[in-house]
Parts: structure tokens; C-alpha cells; sequence
């Protein structure tokens, strides 16, 4: 997409924990407006991508341009206020605040309250008759729901969400997914880490595969889709691992 504004941009970045290197010069560039899905088996190095991107760890090489700007790690305060927004996996709600006080933890960027629950629940009428339930009480569908309530009352320009389906039922992720194909046609850049494919294709228009740190495959959505199990597979065994068996499938239901 030449002729598109890059977002996000990650160039040759490696990362390391300790003296493991995880990342081997991962290059991600997204495009204002679209939908990426990073994929891959557990362990591929997903969400450490993902919490470099977000300025949560510091690469040992190469470098993340946000908005045309370098991010660096620890300014993820810097990040939020320009726009970015992640939900890390486990939802990331505090479970001993209402419904509705979770959503005030965003006025941090001078957005009132008052804009903020019209927000969140004007796209979440579901949450409106929990405003004063503890978030903690919800189900693990409704709690995603804030989550995502949350993130998108600020309006941000880049979305990147890390495993969304984990451990819910797929009637309940697929709900979500429509939630976020929908924010997707109002212009928000997306980008959606999964283990689990078959909701995140949905709505993506680009994907990324990765398996051993490394981008094994990039392009169409469509064209991932249909070659998935290949690239898995492929990318497997090139790294000496045995496949997941569960990453092409749904997620468990709870």
C-alpha cells in the first residue's frame, strides 16, 4: 500500500529477555485505517512484539516508529496521550472498581465523564445496566467488553489488542470481533495479536504469521487464510518445533 500513511512501523527489531533473544528482526509496517492480525502458535514472540510496539519493552535492535515518531520504551504515558492504545491480554480492568469507575480512569487525556460514558456505553449498551456493578462480578465476555469500552472512549488512533478471544466462548468472541470490525469502519487502525485465527481474519485486511520470533509470512488476509495451516506448519518446522494443534480452531469455551 504505497500510496497509504504508515501508522506503525517496527524495522529490524530484536528483543531480548535476559540473554534470550525472542524477536529475530521482526519488520511490521501498518497502514493507517486498516486491520492487521499478527498470528501464530504460543510462543511465537506475539505479544513481546506487541509490548514493543506499545513502548512496554525496549528492543535490543532496530527501531518502532509511531506515527512517523520513534518509540521509545518506557514512554508508553507519551504513546497513550498520541493515541495508542493497548489492551494486554487478560483484559488489564481493575476488578475492584465499577463498571463505571473503570471508565473514568481514562479522563487522563482531558476527555469528562460525562463523554466518556457516552462513549463507552453508546457502544456498549450491554455494559449500561452494570455502571455500578464491581468489574470484577462480570462474566469473562463482559469484562472484555469494558475493556474495549474503555479503550475506545478516548477515540484512539491506533487499537492494539493482545489475544482477545483467550478463554472465552466463540458465540462471545464473535460478538467482540463485530465489535471491532465495526470500530474498523469507523477508522480506527487496528492491530489484533491471536493465537486463534479464524475471528481475527474476519475482520483483518493484512495479516502476519509468526512462529520462532521471526514474520514467516505477511500479505491479504484472505491469502493467509487459505494457506494458514501450511504457513504454520511450515514455519514449525523450519524452527524444529511440533505445530500447535489448537491454532487454527476456536478458543475454549468458559
Amino acid at each position: 500500500m504505497p500510496d497509504t500513511a504508515m501508522l506503525l512501523e517496527a524495522r529490524g527489531v530484536r528483543c531480548c529477555y535476559e540473554s534470550v533473544e525472542v524477536l529475530h528482526g521482526v519488520d511490521l509496517r501498518i497502514a493507517q485505517g486498516s486491520v492487521t492480525a499478527v498470528l501464530g502458535p504460543n510462543g511465537a514472540g506475539k505479544s513481546t512484539l506487541l509490548s514493543v510496539l506499545a513502548g512496554l519493552n525496549h528492543p535490543s535492535a532496530g527501531e518502532v516508529l509511531f506515527d512517523g515518531v520513534p518509540v521509545r520504551a518506557g514512554a508508553g504515558h507519551t504513546l497513550v496521550r498520541a493515541g495508542l492504545c493497548l489492551i494486554p491480554e487478560g483484559k488489564g480492568i481493575f476488578p475492584n472498581l465499577t463498571v463505571q469507575e473503570n471508565l473514568w480512569m481514562m479522563t487522563h487525556r482531558g476527555t469528562s465523564r460525562r463523554q466518556i460514558e457516552d462513549r463507552a456505553f453508546g457502544r456498549f449498551p450491554q455494559l449500561t445496566s452494570r455502571r455500578k456493578q464491581a468489574a470484577g462480578t462480570l462474566s469473562g465476555g463482559e469484562q472484555q467488553m469494558l475493556a474495549l469500552a474503555r479503550a475506545v472512549s478516548t477515540e484512539p488512533k491506533l487499537l492494539m489488542l493482545d489475544e482477545l478471544s483467550m478463554g472465552l466462548a466463540p458465540i462471545v468472541v464473535e460478538d467482540l470481533y463485530d465489535a471491532v470490525g465495526a470500530l474498523a469502519r469507523e477508522g480506527v487502525t487496528v492491530v489484533v495479536v491471536e493465537q486463534f485465527a479464524q475471528f481475527a481474519l474476519k475482520v483483518a485486511q493484512q495479516a502476519v504469521v509468526m512462529t520462532g520470533g521471526r514474520v514467516v509470512h505477511s500479505g491479504p488476509a484472505g491469502d493467509v487464510a487459505t494457506h494458514l495451516a501450511e504457513l504454520y506448519l511450515g514455519g514449525q518446522a523450519e524452527n524444529g518445533n511440533a505445530p500447535d494443534a489448537g491454532v487454527t480452531g476456536g478458543p475454549a469455551e468458559r
